[in-house]
């Protein structure tokens, strides 16, 4: 799909001809050239065939290959961002996992549905308080699913709950409804999202700041971490909300401000978009994971995330290990310590993964029991840091 493909799907998606947009952008899918939309909804539900594909320039010359799952995820994203209000029939039009629900928690624990409303708007989620923990201050890790994803189903799959429950902190999963995106994703790409008290952001930060307000919370030690269009939301709040949350982990998303509206999200998790620079200084410690063979969101992405974490610390140290899993993937750890001493960002590379949580558990959608474990090691890097840039002692 080339840039005046991607105009022509999106100016039909602007003007309200869904059937349209979608209709090309299947042809162009399939590798058909472009020809006369039908004037009809298309029959039957909509499919997109996984798998890579490589589109020719005039010149003849390939460019690099695109995932047809990371169109099938913009695509989502454009249908929520231009759809009409209650436009809930695209929803039933593309296939969702199966229903998946968490583990039960152990006696004592409790793993419960609430509601947060501000003027943002109203976000369900799910609150995991571990057992035999009553008068002690805890961290608070807020976990964002991936799209198509639910609390439910991102539990069972990271294992985040177990780990609440052997080291003594909450976890929180706040629920993209399928009003807000038909597929569930985070609106990563859109302006209104990427600021401070605007849009989902706003929600997000509020819905932290509530939990607080009613449960023993320690504010020193609160965390973010998400999957994919969740991934790129924490990201986001990283760089918005740098004094409310400790540490972020970015598993196989992009960068705050790495697209600015629909034609730029494909680009950037095709080929990796640039990150919005913090001009404040003020960057939080960063913990990213990606897999190299990743095509939904390109591995570049990751390397932008480190890029924007290291805005405060551009002379960081590198150190580069290097490792491998028994029985499962090799990877790269690269280490940027600040000239403090602190490890302001690790990222991950890991060899032959690709768009899944790393190390996560069968039992939940996307997920690579290969490992590492993504979900251990986000935990351990986030216990070393507390608010206001001081390590835990």
């Amino acid at each position: 799909m080339n840039h005046h493909d991607m105009e022509e799907a999106t100016r039909l998606t602007r003007a309200g001809r869904l059937a349209e947009a979608t209709a090309l952008i299947q042809r162009l899918l399939s590798g058909h050239k472009p020809d006369a939309a039908p004037d009809h909804e298309p029959a039957g539900s909509y499919t997109v065939i996984e798998g890579e594909a490589r589109r020719v320039e005039e010149s003849g010359t390939e460019e690099a290959p695109f995932s047809r799952s990371s169109m099938k995820e913009a695509l989502h994203g454009l249908k929520a961002r231009f759809a009409p209000k209650g436009a809930g029939q695209w929803a039933e039009r593309f296939s969702q996992p199966k229903p998946i629900h968490a583990p039960p928690p152990p006696d004592g624990a409790s793993f419960v549905t609430k509601t947060y409303s501000s003027a943002a708007g109203t976000r369900e989620y799910k609150l995991y308080t571990p057992a035999g923990r009553a008068g002690q201050r805890l961290p608070l890790v807020v976990m964002l699913h991936g799209c198509t994803q639910s609390p439910d189903d991102f539990a069972a799959g990271t294992g985040m709950n177990e780990l609440a429950e052997e080291q003594g902190f909450f976890v929180a999963y706040p629920a993209q409804p399928p009003s807000a995106n038909p597929s569930k994703c985070w609106n990563w790409f859109d302006p209104q999202n990427q600021g401070r008290d605007k849009g989902e952001a706003a929600l997000i930060a509020g819905l932290t700041r509530q939990i607080m307000k009613d449960h023993a919370v320690d504010p020193s030690r609160i965390y973010i971490a998400g999957l994919s269009a969740g991934g790129a939301a924490a990201a986001i709040m990283g760089a918005t909300y740098p004094d409310l949350y400790a540490a972020i982990g970015v598993h196989s998303g992009l960068a705050c401000g790495a697209a600015r509206d629909i034609p730029s999200a494909f680009t950037a998790m095709r080929m990796g978009g640039a990150p919005a620079l913090s001009g404040s200084g003020k960057t939080v410690p960063t913990i990213v994971f990606h897999g190299d063979q990743d095509n939904t969101v390109h591995l570049r992405n990751g390397e932008h995330i480190v890029a924007q974490a290291k805005t405060a610390n551009p002379q960081a140290e590198t150190t580069m290990l290097r490792g491998q899993v028994s029985g499962g993937h090799a990877y790269s750890r690269i280490l940027h310590t600040a000239p403090s001493g602190q490890v302001i960002c690790e990222q991950w590379t890991i060899h032959g993964a690709g768009h899944a949580w790393s190390g996560g558990k069968t039992a939940g959608s996307y997920t690579d029991p290969k490992g590492p474990d993504a979900t251990r090691e986000m935990l351990r890097f986030f216990m070393e840091h507390r608010t206001m840039g001081k390590p835990v002692s």
